[in-house]
């Protein structure tokens, strides 16, 4: 880690506070992320998926660890603005003054989450447009400068319409938050369970807005100078892969590959930290894949390599279940042996081809989970 004492107390707090957001949620590392660099970055994000997938929990509970004041709203497209920005003052309507009156309403927040965000009408986009760019709330006549910090979105579509495309390009973080995997829902069981029992702790800051404020001027001490040709190579490739970018979010995506190396305790960015473009170029549902497929093949990065093993961990799980069902001397039982010696050699391949020790730590947890499904496969099969 680089710095003085001060700058290293301050990386070591914004840790602390992606790891508390992600404490809570199960599957949900990547969202929490998402959301921790957005906010380092002093930007938006959106994330995108079903309703049930913890974007609302997620939002809350990061202005709970920043001690934000916080505004939640679900937008309909008869979602007044009155609604977001507060009524009229009536006695100063009568003294011939427009003034609304904003307390607890969107123009007082620090963060704030609006839920199906792509829904609203055409006057509340027009209002939250020049919030998102410039901190500037137009009413009426009257420009108010807003103190919001991060406006984080929920939607579960992807906008076609072209009116919704400025809104959508000022979301430079997007995250698909998809529906957990099998092996996840005992887990998620355990964990809603604990949640409706009431035995979660209330999230307890770890920042204030000043801190914030110290972290996000980091941002701009962060060397970038070595990873410049690589990032344009990337665009390049994006391009030429049908996954186009804007100016905009070419520009700014430097604030979130900076926020990424301060995230992992740096002030260098290095070519792991273009990892986040994952965060940054997609625009549909399925650009989401082939976004992290493009950084795969151009990154060399252990990404790719725990992917794959998580991929391979999760049949490991799925033929241990297989296992217990079956009787023994089951023909079957011989195939899966075999996949399972398969899947074995794989994984000594990758220990010799990856030096990163998050690798080897989920190869060698995959390797063990294999080997005691060999022996149990073994046995049955009388071997």
């Amino acid at each position: 880690m680089q710095g003085n004492v001060s700058t290293r107390h301050l990386l070591e707090r914004i840790r602390k506070f992606y790891e508390a957001l992600a404490e809570p949620f199960i599957g949900r590392d990547e969202e929490a992320r998402a959301v921790t660099l957005a906010i380092l970055a002093r930007e938006h994000v959106v994330l995108i998926g079903e309703p049930g997938t913890a974007k609302s929990a997620i939002a809350r509970r990061s202005a709970e660890l920043i001690n934000a004041k916080f505004f939640k709203y679900l937008l309909t497209k008869y979602t007044e603005p009155s609604e977001l920005f507060g009524p009229l003052d009536l006695n100063a309507l009568r003294e011939g003054r427009y003034v609304r009156i904003t307390r607890g309403k969107m123009p007082e927040a620090e963060i704030v989450f609006l839920d199906e965000v792509f829904n609203a009408n055409s006057a509340v986009l027009n209002a939250l447009l020049s919030i998102m760019q410039e901190r500037v709330w137009y009413d009426g006549y009257t420009e108010v400068h807003v103190p919001l910090w991060t406006l984080i979105g929920a939607t579960n579509r992807v906008p076609e319409e072209p009116e919704l495309e400025a809104i959508y390009d000022r979301f430079l973080v997007r995250q698909y938050a998809k529906p957990l995997p099998e092996n996840k829902w005992s887990e998620l069981l355990d964990a809603g369970w604990r949640i409706e029992a009431g035995k979660i702790p209330p999230a307890q800051p770890v920042l204030d807005i000043d801190t914030l404020n110290e972290l996000h001027k980091l941002i701009f001490e962060v060397d970038m100078s070595d990873i410049k040709p690589k990032l344009l190579r990337l665009f390049a490739v994006l391009e030429e892969r049908g996954l186009h970018l804007t100016d905009r979010r070419k520009a700014k995506s430097l604030k979130i590959i900076a926020a990424n190396a301060l995230l992992e305790g740096r002030l260098k960015a290095e070519e792991r930290d273009l990892i986040v473009l994952k965060y940054i170029a997609p625009r549909d549902i399925e650009d989401f894949d082939k976004v992290s497929i493009v950084l795969s093949e151009e990154l060399r990065m252990p990404e790719r390599f725990i992917k794959e093993l998580n991929d391979i961990k999760a049949n490991v799980k799925e033929a241990a279940r297989l296992v217990d069902s079956m009787r023994s001397y089951d023909p079957r039982l011989v195939d899966l042996f075999r996949s399972l010696k398969i899947a074995k050699s794989r994984i000594l391949n990758i220990l010799k081809e990856a030096d990163d020790e998050r690798v080897r730590m989920l190869a060698d947890e995959t390797l063990h989970e294999i080997d005691e499904l060999l022996e149990k496969i073994s046995y049955k099969l009388g071997m």
